[in-house]
C-alpha cells in the first residue's frame, strides 16, 4: 500500500442554518487523509456527521469551514475521480440494470460503443451478468445493491465512497456481497485506488478495512484511529480480531476506562434543556437492566458480547446505554456496561417501585423534565400546550431533534406518570388531560 494521498480535509467543518436559531453544527475541525491503495472505514454513532462527510469529498455539499482537496484541487463540486455507493440503492426504476449502469459515462459524454462495452463489463464484474435487461423491481435487494456498486464501478473511480451500502439487506446477502467485493478488491480486479466505507457496524470495519475513524457526535470529530493489520482473509474468531472490535467499542464508548467493582454507585450528571434525548423504549431500558443483573453478565458487560447475545447494532446499543447512565442506572467504562447500584435496584423491583425509582431519576437527571413539571405546576389548570415546549427546544435543537426529544420525554414522564398527554389535543398535564 502506497501512502500517496488522494483526499485530504483539513480544519473542515459543516454547519447548517436555522431560522431564528444558532447553525446546528454538524462537523467541526476535521482532518483527514484518504491514502491510495486502502479501504478506510468511517464509525460513529447516530449524528456524527458520517454521511455529510461524505457528501463533502463526492463535492454534493460543500464545507462551512476548512478545505477539502482532491489530488491537490479543491473540491468545488462533484470531481471527475469519485463515485459514491447509497444504502438505498438509488436506482431509476424505469431503466434496466444495463442502462442504470450506463448513466455515469453517458454524463460524462463517452462515446456510446464505449458507454456500452464498460458497462457490460462492470454488471459482468460484479457478478450479473444475465440480468443487464432486467428492471430494479425484478432484482432481490443485494441484487440492486450490485447494480447501484457497478454504476460506481463504471467511471473508473479513484475513490469510491460508500455510504452503508450492506444495512438495507439481510445478513446472508450483505455478508455475500462484503465477501465478493473483498475478493475483487483483494485480487486487484477493481479499477479502484481507496475505498470509503462508512458503516454503523464495528465488526464490518474489522473485517474489510485497512484503518478505522472514530467519530464524536455532535458535532463531528475525529477521536480515534486505529489501523487495522490483519491479513486477509480475515477470520471473525481470531483473539486479535476480537481484541479490534473491543478497542473500537471502547473508542465509541467514550475511551478506555479502568476496571471497577461490581454495582458500584455513580452520580450521572443532570442533562441541560438543550441535550437531544434519544428515543428509547422504558422497555428496552427496563429489559437490558434485567439482562445486566442476571448471569452469565452479573452488573459488568463486555459491549461486543453484550451486542451478540442481545443481537443489537451499535446505533440501537448505544443510545440505551447512554440513557442508562444520564439516569444514574448504568455506566460506560471502557469497552464494558457496568451496572450501578440504583440499576440493579431497578431490575429486581416490581412495577411500581420501577415506577417510582425511574421518576426520581427522571427528576434528577433531566433538565427538560424538571421544567415541563415547573410550567404545569405553575398554571392554574396544570396544563400546557406541546407547542409551548417544542418552540423552546428548537431554539437549542433542530427541529427533528426537538420533536425526538419532547416526545421521549413525554413517554418517560408518562411511564413514571409523573405527566399525562393527550395526543388529541396535544395538551400536557399534571392530571388525566384526555378527561
Amino acid at each position: 500500500m502506497t501512502t500517496r494521498v488522494t483526499v485530504r480535509l483539513e480544519g473542515v467543518g459543516k454547519s447548517f442554518e436555522r431560522a431564528g436559531a444558532k447553525p446546528l453544527a454538524v462537523l467541526e475541525g476535521v482532518d483527514l487523509e484518504l491514502r491510495h491503495g486502502e479501504i478506510l472505514g468511517i464509525l460513529g454513532r447516530s449524528g456524527s456527521g458520517k454521511s455529510t462527510l461524505l457528501r463533502m469529498i463526492a463535492g454534493l455539499t460543500p464545507a462551512t469551514s476548512g478545505a477539502v482537496t482532491f489530488n491537490g484541487k479543491p473540491v468545488t463540486g462533484p470531481p471527475p475521480g469519485v463515485a459514491m455507493v447509497f444504502q438505498s440503492f438509488a436506482l431509476m426504476p424505469w431503466l434496466t440494470v444495463l442502462e442504470n449502469v450506463q448513466l455515469g459515462l453517458e454524463a460524462l459524454g463517452t462515446p456510446a460503443a464505449e458507454v456500452r462495452s464498460r458497462s457490460v463489463a462492470a454488471i459482468d464484474l460484479i457478478g450479473l451478468d444475465g440480468f443487464e435487461q432486467a428492471y430494479p423491481r425484478e432484482l432481490s435487494g443485494g441484487m440492486r445493491q450490485r447494480v447501484g456498486i457497478a454504476r460506481a464501478l463504471v467511471v473508473n473511480p479513484e475513490v469510491l465512497l460508500m455510504d452503508e451500502p450492506f444495512s438495507a439487506l439481510d445478513v446472508l446477502t450483505a455478508e455475500t456481497l462484503r465477501t465478493d467485493l473483498l475478493d475483487l478488491w483483494s485480487a486487484g480486479n477493481l479499477p479502484i485506488g481507496t475505498i470509503v466505507l462508512v458503516t454503523h457496524s464495528i465488526e464490518e470495519a474489522v473485517l474489510m478495512c485497512d484503518r478505522v475513524v472514530v467519530f464524536s457526535s455532535k458535532p463531528g470529530r475525529v477521536v480515534a484511529e486505529l489501523p487495522i493489520e490483519l491479513p486477509r482473509p480475515r477470520d471473525r474468531t481470531d483473539q486479535e480480531f476480537a481484541h479490534l472490535v473491543e478497542r473500537l467499542y471502547a473508542e465509541l464508548a467514550g475511551g478506555l476506562g479502568a476496571a471497577a467493582p461490581r454495582h458500584v454507585a455513580t452520580k450521572a450528571v443532570k442533562a441541560p434543556l438543550s441535550t437531544h434525548l434519544p428515543e428509547v423504549s422504558t422497555g428496552l431500558m427496563a429489559g437490558l437492566l434485567e439482562a445486566l443483573d442476571a448471569p452469565p453478565f452479573s452488573g459488568r458487560a463486555d459491549l461486543p458480547v453484550l451486542a451478540t447475545t442481545l443481537r443489537m447494532e451499535v446505533d440501537d446499543l448505544f443510545p440505551v446505554a447512554d440513557v442508562l447512565h444520564l439516569l444514574g442506572f448504568g455506566r460506560l467504562e471502557g469497552g464494558d456496561l457496568v451496572l450501578t447500584n440504583l440499576g440493579s435496584q431497578f431490575a429486581e423491583a416490581d412495577v411500581d417501585e420501577r415506577k417510582e425509582l425511574f421518576g426520581r431519576q427522571l427528576i434528577a437527571n433531566v433538565e427538560l423534565i424538571g421544567h415541563v413539571l415547573q410550567v404545569l405546576n405553575e398554571r392554574s389548570d396544570h396544563r400546557a400546550p406541546y407547542a409551548r415546549f417544542s418552540a423552546e427546544l428548537e431554539d437549542h435543537l433542530a427541529p427533528f431533534a426537538a420533536e425526538e426529544t419532547l416526545r421521549t420525554a413525554i413517554t418517560w414522564g408518562r411511564y413514571a406518570e409523573l405527566l399525562s398527554y393527550d395526543d388529541r389535543s396535544h395538551m400536557l398535564g399534571l392530571e388525566d388531560v384526555t378527561a
